[in-house]
């Protein structure tokens, strides 16, 4: 099939503005793997401390002749997503010396669940925990002791941090390696009729309790496709994963074995072999196109807004809000998982899953097949589904239709004909929203503005009935540079209620909602934020704004003298406390939400 004109252009437009920053980048993974630090350049003392505590494994990395791989880790037991992981490493070294190789875990990293952060001040802490596990996984691929790596991580700072940290270190093969999401719990819409009737003051915390421990109940990552789920699906757009691996439940033998196979496969692409397949080699400008793509056909979080153009910076390469909308323009939603339709995870991956999804997209020119995987020719190959054939792990072609049309259809039947996603512009700065999940009643929105500067003003304000009318919320001062941009993903619930009610509501904020956004219309990530000077600053109760993902527009209904003549609000004196005075340094030197939010990567100038 030919590549779809639109894609192909914004991929052109996409390699020529990257052209310089991308060629540095390819020579510094090229002068790592040839006169960086490596297990040959180690001295003796440096080796000795390399593989002291190697046990079994000694002989073998002290010899230099075989692969060592290094774990890079985001385990721990109180993340649902990432409790699967403990045991992890074990198995890796025992699969590791099934191909004569070794490993050994080079360092952890933090995994932050912003599950339980949501709400809290310690949610201010979970954007710039992204530029902490990068640094992290800088820190332990640094030792120089590794010709691969395995990269172990699944939710929404983490898969980013990791892919940013290991492209430093390009050079070097590396798989991730993900652990799959818990079993189906409490349907959703009970879920969310329940939060809701919480919100109103109907039930109390002991029922609201009880169902969220229905939902959220074992091992695994949530089912709903928020950011965690959406890191898998780019991971295997971009042929990062072992084909269809990203939704199989942890705990059973198909999860083993497709962990088995990544240590694998791992040691096959190495830089001593004839078939060398660095990381940073495999995310190229079609890569990242590809990631892209996935996101718009399958309704993904908006936090990858702010994600897909961190990575990519990390390995030279520079993607733009406009690059994703004129992408949104062409590619259709092929995919309903709640919240924007009713299944989970679980039932997308039953109907079809990723392997559809790829060869849907594939089929009509929408990505491309030509990149380079870490399992085969090209992406065609990861649209196959994973099974046990006498407890050996084969491959099948994944679904030619959906075995479920209320969850997956395909490009020539889809939900809406463009993506789920749109970049709303106007006087009142850029942002963008997730209109996958919004009825299309509701994607024009003309209110009065109530401004409030934080989340919790606004939930006092809902239970005082001072919202019970068509409004615009609007909460600034949100951004990265003013608290680390934490996700508003309280706020749904008070504003679906409103919603409910028969009003006209929107959120308007320089913030971050969840992956898991809803059906309330949110203009988020507005650029420039107002910590910084942007217009938000110059709102007041009672201005008229407009809405519309369907225009694209973000605009306040004042006349433009009286616009101009506006002085900006004060911003409110920066918060200590929950640690978030020891991120003062990344707010102060963070970038705009549209580059990615990062204080590093600003730093790094990258």
């Amino acid at each position: 099939m030919t590549l779809n004109d639109t894609v192909a252009r914004v991929t052109d437009r996409i390699v020529e503005r990257s052209r310089d920053g991308r060629a540095r980048y390819l020579d510094l993974i090229e002068r790592a793997r040839d006169e960086g630090v490596h297990r040959p350049t180690l001295s003796c003392g440096n080796l000795a401390h390399g593989f002291a505590a190697s046990g079994e494994d000694k002989a073998t990395i002290k010899s230099g002749q075989a692969m060592n791989i290094g774990i890079v880790s985001a385990y721990n037991d109180m993340l649902s997503a990432h409790q699967p992981y403990g045991r992890y490493p074990e198995q890796i070294k025992i699969f590791a010396r099934e191909r004569g190789a070794t490993a050994q875990v080079a360092g952890g990293v933090p995994a932050m669940c912003d599950g339980v952060t949501q709400g809290q001040d310690s949610m201010e802490l979970s954007l710039f925990s992204r530029d902490v596990i990068a640094m992290g996984t800088a820190v332990g691929l640094s030792h120089g002791m590794f010709e691969g790596a395995l990269l172990l991580g699944i939710c929404d700072k983490i898969v980013p941090g990791l892919l940013i940290g290991a492209l430093r270190f390009g050079h070097l093969p590396t798989i991730l390696v993900p652990a799959g999401p818990m079993p189906s719990g409490l349907a959703n819409k009970e879920k969310i009729r329940v939060r809701q009737l919480y919100a109103e003051g109907k039930v109390g915390e002991e029922e609201l309790l009880e169902a969220e421990s229905a939902s959220y109940h074992g091992a695994g990552t949530c089912t709903f496709y928020g950011t965690a789920n959406s890191n898998q699906m780019m991971m295997e757009m971009m042929g990062l994963h072992m084909p269809g691996s990203s939704f199989v439940n942890p705990g059973n033998k198909l999860r083993q074995e497709l962990t088995r196979a990544a240590v694998h496969r791992v040691t096959e692409i190495g830089w001593q072999g004839d078939d060398y397949r660095p990381l940073g080699a495999c995310i190229d400008e079609k890569a990242i196109v590809n990631a892209t793509i996935g996101l718009l056909a399958t309704g993904g979080s908006t936090n990858h807004m702010l994600h897909i153009p961190a990575i990519a910076r990390a390995a030279g390469i520079a993607i733009d809000w406009d690059d994703m909308d004129e992408l949104s323009d062409v590619v259709p939603l092929i995919a309903s998982v709640y919240p924007n339709g009713a299944g989970d995870i679980n039932y997308f991956h039953a109907a079809g899953g990723m392997p559809f999804v790829i060869r849907e997209l594939l089929g009509a020119g929408l990505a491309h097949p030509d990149i380079r995987t870490v399992y085969g020719a090209s992406l065609e190959e990861g649209a196959q589904e994973p099974f046990l054939e006498e407890d050996a792990l084969m491959w099948k072609p994944g679904a030619e239709q959906s075995r479920d049309e209320t969850l997956l259809k395909p490009v020539s039947d889809p939900f809406q004909s463009d993506g789920g996603l749109a970049l709303l512009a106007g006087n009142l700065g850029r942002a963008t929203m997730k209109v996958s999940a919004v009825a299309p009643e509701h994607r024009t929105i003309e209110a009065p503005a109530r401004v409030f500067s934080t989340q919790h003003q606004v939930a006092e304000a809902f239970k005082a009935g001072e919202l019970d009318r068509d409004v615009v919320v609007v909460v600034r001062f949100q951004g990265p540079a003013a608290n680390g941009m934490p996700e508003l993903h309280k706020l749904s619930s008070p504003l679906g209620v409103l919603q409910d009610r028969g009003y006209k509501v929107a959120l308007v904020t320089d913030g971050r909602m969840s992956g898991a956004s809803g059906k309330v219309p949110s203009a988020i990530h507005v650029s420039p934020e107002a910590y910084h000077g942007g217009p938000l600053g110059k709102l007041r109760d009672g201005d008229l704004v407009r809405v519309c993902a369907l225009e694209g527009t973000l605009s306040a209904l004042v006349d433009a003298g009286e616009w101009a003549a506006r002085e900006q609000a004060e911003a409110p004196p920066e918060a200590w406390g929950t640690g978030r005075e020891l991120f003062a340094m990344m707010r102060r030197y963070s970038d705009p939400a549209e580059k990615g939010g990062s204080a590093m990567l600003a730093e790094a100038g990258l």
